[in-house]
């Protein structure tokens, strides 16, 4: 079984912890991993993009000129993609990027980067990560004690207020609770903090 050192908000050693190697100790898959941080990312997609046809510009109802005799090409509506303020012909319209990935390939690509985390050195285990009030300092200080260095993903039991609105503000900085968690914020965040009860939470859901 894997084990990391779990530590105080002070930096300091408190005791090992043995990590369930179902969930932290899995040979990383990188295929599936790719196919669902693909897959969240084309559902991040808005695809608001539009442009109106000749059917949707407004004008153009009548022919411009008579079909025969005038020595010009022949025009049905001044609207056609040809014309100035024309319809857009084969241009984007609105569409939705959003597809399905199986729930197993999910969890597989979760507990890949989780386990991806350990092996890299990248996973920091505090035994309590509670403040009194809403204090960016407080947490910059924290960060300083743990050693973590730019971008950093907080990984929570459940809702903290005092700990997620001190940590939204410093920069590379994001907090996510289980519930809410990702393949591709866990790859994007180099350190992953996490919590006694954040390990214990991730072994009941994805041991």
């Amino acid at each position: 079984m894997p084990k990391v050192d779990v530590l105080s908000i002070d930096g300091k050693k408190v005791k090992e912890l043995e990590l369930n190697e179902n969930v932290f100790g899995i040979e990383p898959n990188e295929n599936v991993v790719h196919s669902v941080v693909v897959n969240y990312l084309a559902n991040q997609r808005q695809g608001t993009q539009n442009t109106k046809t000749r059917a949707e510009v407004s004008g153009g109802g009548r022919k411009p000129w008579r079909q025969k005799g005038t020595g010009r090409a022949r025009q049905g509506s001044i609207r056609a993609p040809q014309w100035i303020k024309g319809g857009i012909a084969l241009g984007p319209r609105s569409r939705s990027y959003t597809y399905k990935v199986n729930k197993k390939e999910k969890r597989l690509a979760i507990k890949s980067i989780l386990s991806s985390k350990v092996s890299s050195n990248e996973l920091v285990v505090v035994d309590k990560l509670q403040l009194k009030e809403i204090k960016t300092a407080e947490m910059v200080k924290i960060f300083a004690n743990l050693k973590v260095e730019g971008k950093a993903l907080v990984l929570l039991p459940e809702n903290n207020e005092n700990v997620q609105k001190s940590a939204r503000n410093i920069e590379g900085v994001k907090t996510l609770t289980v519930n809410t968690i990702n393949a591709y914020d866990l790859l994007k965040y180099s350190k992953l903090v996490v919590t006694e009860d954040t390990v214990k939470k991730l072994e009941e859901v994805y041991a």
